[in-house]
């Protein structure tokens, strides 16, 4: 077992005792110093994959902490390409001794390696300087705690659900959003039959259409075994596995995704429920003031619901995502506040983050209806870890590499099992 063997497993178990609400430099240096800042003076660089929707909402935010502490605060994005690219990009800077100050990166087994190789700050005394345990969800700091060091502040908790257009399902003659799986399926059905495509979803960087492989792996699998699979404690060779991929190839085969999906960019496909291209996709709560409203659109023309598993226990994907410290930065108490700055709820209110597990940044429910809606259904139900999170990037890699050869015919769903228990077994826990 690794050294995160036991946070992994916690967190994995989150979802058991309490769910998460459902939505998100190199270091200007004058003293030549590695890491951060690395001046003692007041420039520092945030790094995040902010969506070009809101980046400028946040640089106004971090703008007017700067007004407030003479500081200069640099942000730089690289929104869409996910846990595939980001934190490599981020690696890099920060094993060429200019990363930034402060990152924001999700939980889990993204976050655990930045910890692991002391690259991320303990935030345990800011914990207590700032309060931060009485104001953030004690599941999400659990969440962004390896080994008992605090490694991040968490400030989003996100629950993946079925965001879909009214007049899409109007116009195919679907009521009601499903409430099995075989409803969903007929649902899939109706559109295809209606010209419309269903689910938009999107096969580059590998991680958006991830996200129907693991709820079919739900479906199929249900609870206590899709935990056991993602921390390895039960073997992926097996017939639930096979009926997750087959359903998975159905999928495409049967139209229910948009052609050519494997090579589609989620930032491009994410919105077609948005946009009249499709019936709907599988996100967080981002997408109401990403894609709805950022889109010029009303909330009240759409729709989300709890993807179906046919499970006694209704769970969802979830995940957390926070900001880290640069261990080498010149100025962590600068970077600390600057932390705590941006997760109090006015803060996370102007970004319209739509997730935020905050107290007091809950979501408005007259601004964001169906962000309040789901945080106050389907987001107190439990969650599994969403699956480039429950696994390290290595291994997420290598199954994204496995599905992408099932949909383009180059693996059978049984193939499929077998070589994702290759990848398990090959972690080094």
């Amino acid at each position: 077992m690794n050294d995160h063997g036991l946070s992994r497993r916690g967190f994995l178990g989150l979802g058991a005792v309490a769910a998460l609400a459902a939505c998100t430099g190199t270091g200007s240096s004058d003293s030549g110093t590695t890491g951060g800042s690395g001046t003692g003076s007041k420039t520092l660089r945030l790094f995040t994959y902010e969506d070009n929707s809101t980046i400028e909402l946040l640089r106004a935010q971090v703008k007017t902490f700067d007004q407030k502490n003479g500081t200069t605060t640099t942000v730089d994005s690289l929104p869409g390409s996910g846990a595939a690219v980001y934190p490599d990009k981020l690696r890099t800077e920060l094993l060429g001794g200019k990363g930034p100050d402060v990152w924001r990166i999700w939980g889990g087994q993204i976050g655990a390696p930045f910890v692991d190789a002391k690259q991320a700050m303990d935030l345990s005394a800011y914990y207590t300087k700032f309060g931060w345990d009485s104001k953030v969800d004690p599941a999400a700091v659990a969440g962004m705690t390896f080994d008992g060091v605090k490694g991040g502040l968490p400030f989003i908790g996100a629950g993946i659900g079925g965001w879909y257009s009214k007049a899409a399902f109007s116009k195919a003659g679907i009521s009601a959003p499903p409430k099995s799986y075989a409803e969903l399926e007929e649902a899939n059905t109706k559109l295809v039959a209606a010209g419309i495509t269903p689910a938009g979803l999107g096969g580059k960087y590998g991680w958006d259409i991830m996200r129907l492989f693991e709820y079919l792996l739900e479906t199929s699998a249900g609870p206590d075994l899709h935990d056991k699979l993602l921390t390895g404690a039960e073997t992926w060779d097996r017939p639930e596995v096979v009926t997750a991929f087959t359903n998975f190839k159905k999928w495409q085969d049967q139209k229910w995704l948009p052609e050519g999906a494997v090579g589609l960019d989620p930032a491009d496909v994410e919105n077609w429920y948005v946009q009249g291209k499709a019936a709907y996709t599988m996100t967080g709560a981002w997408t109401e003031a990403q894609g709805i409203q950022a889109g010029g659109k009303k909330s009240a023309d759409f729709g989300v619901f709890q993807l179906p598993t046919d499970q006694s226990t209704a769970r969802h994907s979830g995940f957390v995502e926070g900001y880290m410290v640069n261990a080498k930065t010149g100025n962590p108490d600068m970077a600390a506040a600057l932390l705590d700055f941006l997760i109090q709820p006015e803060s996370l209110k102007a970004v319209k983050v739509t997730n935020a597990i905050v107290t007091g940044a809950e979501p408005d429910r007259t601004a964001l209806p169906l962000s309040y809606e789901w945080s106050q259904g389907p987001g107190k139900q439990p969650f599994y870890t969403i699956q480039d999170q429950a696994l390290p990037k290595k291994q997420a890699d290598q199954y994204f590499a496995i599905q992408s050869d099932v949909l383009q015919g180059k693996t059978d769903p049984a193939a499929a099992a077998k070589k994702m228990q290759d990848v398990i077994k090959a972690w080094k826990k």
